[in-house]
């Protein structure tokens, strides 16, 4: 009997071959995108093209009960891979077999399918899981509001991982079907169209869909009482607005303000361009907090948004934000004012267009309001730091910067850039140094200079780079325009209840 010897590197070479070429270089998803303010915010490896979303929530106990059915695509061969979540999971199928998970600190679900995921090829990972978001505590905060007749998730720059798995940054955008279970006489709004309704044994499903790629943050859930409105655009898509039932002496104001949202998107349209979703919309629920959100399609707007009565500026700002945030997403948060100083620039033009103060008398007036010294001018609008991400200046300052290009290149051409944005990055990302380069390019001039001077440097531009830019009156002498109290009272627009950990 002839027994035949197999050398070391022989049997090596042999397992190699019956070892897929995948598994043999399969290597972990980096735990996060790559973001310089949220190191640990999205996932590397994968690509999502969908979520499909499954829900029951029963409004008297905080119960969420999900099943999360994600469409992806491996974008390396991948060994396992990280979902952003928080709650608690029961079961995670990976490409239809049962994968092995784990918590890693507060929200990293680290994932282990049973045989390696090939770079290239779609990917199906469903989760299963329960919980109550409003206990999740997270970087000392819970995204998810509870209100007297459900709960609500509304938060930037992120909420997701208060109620379902996602790849948690604005650079890995997806559609959404979000199907909700509710208890008879409540109702559940989200993003994009209803689908449909149905009701069964004391229960009434809702199904919502939205068919733009849509950031994760930018998802949301209201499940409470809610009088809804519904109309149509000139051009048919549907507007669907929703009030709590218990708004109590907000309710008209916040009805007197949000009922213009078709009148500010059509105008709108004619600012930015066609408007690139397939609804629209807004919503009031019963929360305590302040701030508004331009959740896709269908802003989120506290209550205390309306306290002083009907500010259709703060509409203007969310409404604003479809095009710029929510179609164009920032690449990193760094990227903030390509969302921020033009919804706020939105406002001034709002202004404008109603009499009640020009663009120029704005800029003029947030110039002379701010002396040299004061810390206004220290952030930095082109990438304020993380602490400072939501500060005023970035509104403020970022809408001067604007008027500033407004003035450089001339009407012609600063509208032409402010329409040909959008359409240039529709349902994508970008950077502030590529909004500076189609600046330059649809003017013709070099713009990088000026941009620099309203945008970076930590300090008030000076009286030459001011006239220069054809900011303030040369008499030093300004007047309040009479939109400014209606905008100023937008100021807390992003200002959250927390201070975020900077994952």
């Amino acid at each position: 009997m002839h027994r035949r010897l197999i050398v070391p590197s022989a049997l090596a070479a042999s397992l190699l071959l019956a070892i897929p070429a995948s598994a043999a270089d399969a290597s972990p998803g980096a735990p996060g995108i790559g973001d310089t303010y949220y190191p640990a915010s999205g996932n590397g490896g994968y690509d999502v093209s969908h979520y499909d979303l499954r829900l029951k929530y029963q409004p008297a106990t905080d119960l969420l009960e999900g099943t999360a059915t994600i469409l992806a695509t491996a974008t390396q061969n991948l060994s396992r891979f990280n979902l952003d979540f928080g709650l608690d999971v029961d079961e995670v199928r990976v490409n239809n077999k049962k994968a092995q998970f784990k918590k890693e600190g507060d929200q990293e679900l680290v994932i282990t399918p049973a045989t390696p995921l090939e770079k290239g090829k779609p990917v199906s990972v469903v989760v299963r899981y329960a919980g109550k978001p409003s206990e999740l505590n997270i970087g000392g905060y819970t995204a998810w509001h509870r209100t007297p007749d459900g709960g609500v998730a509304a938060q930037e720059p992120d909420s997701a991982v208060w109620w379902f798995p996602s790849n948690d940054h604005p650079l890995d955008k997806a559609t959404y079907d979000i199907s909700v279970l509710v208890p008879d006489g409540t109702q559940a709004i989200s993003n994009g169209v209803l689908q449909s309704q149905s009701s069964r044994l004391g229960w009434t499903r809702y199904n919502w869909r939205s068919n733009k790629p849509q950031a994760s943050y930018l998802a949301t859930l209201a499940v409470g009482k809610f009088d809804i409105t519904t109309d149509k655009t000139a051009d048919g898509l549907p507007i669907l607005n929703a009030y709590s039932k218990d708004l109590g002496d907000n309710a008209g104001a916040a009805r007197a303000s949000v009922e213009r949202t078709g009148e500010v998107a059509e105008w709108l349209t004619g600012v930015f361009g066609p408007y690139p979703f397939n609804a629209l919309g807004g919503y009031v629920p019963n929360v305590t907090s302040g701030y508004a959100l331009e959740t896709q399609t269908r802003p989120f707007y506290s209550p205390l948004q309306f306290a002083n009565g009907a500010n259709v500026s703060v509409v203007v700002h969310e409404l604003a934000h479809q095009w710029y945030g929510d179609s164009v997403s920032v690449d990193g948060w760094k990227d903030i004012w390509v969302n921020e100083g033009f919804a706020r620039y939105s406002q001034w033009l709002w202004s404008e267009k109603e009499g009640e103060g020009t663009a120029q008398e704005l800029a003029d007036w947030v110039y002379a309001q701010h002396p040299a010294d004061d810390a206004f001018w220290t952030v930095k609008p082109g990438d304020p730091g993380p602490d400072k991400q939501f500060d005023i200046a970035i509104y403020d300052r970022g809408a001067l910067a604007l008027q500033a290009l407004r003035g450089e290149v001339g009407d012609e051409d600063f509208f032409a850039i402010l329409k040909g944005w959008p359409a240039e990055h529709a349902y994508g990302n970008a950077k502030v140094g590529d909004f500076v380069k189609y600046a330059e390019k649809v003017s013709g001039k070099p713009l990088a200079g000026l941009l620099d001077t309203w945008l970076y440097q930590p300090s008030k531009p000076g009286a030459p780079a001011a006239a220069g830019a054809r900011i303030a009156k040369a008499d030093g002498k300004h007047s309040r325009p009479k939109s400014w109290q209606k905008i100023a009272a937008t100021n807390t627009i992003h200002e959250h209840e927390h201070e975020h950990d900077h994952r």
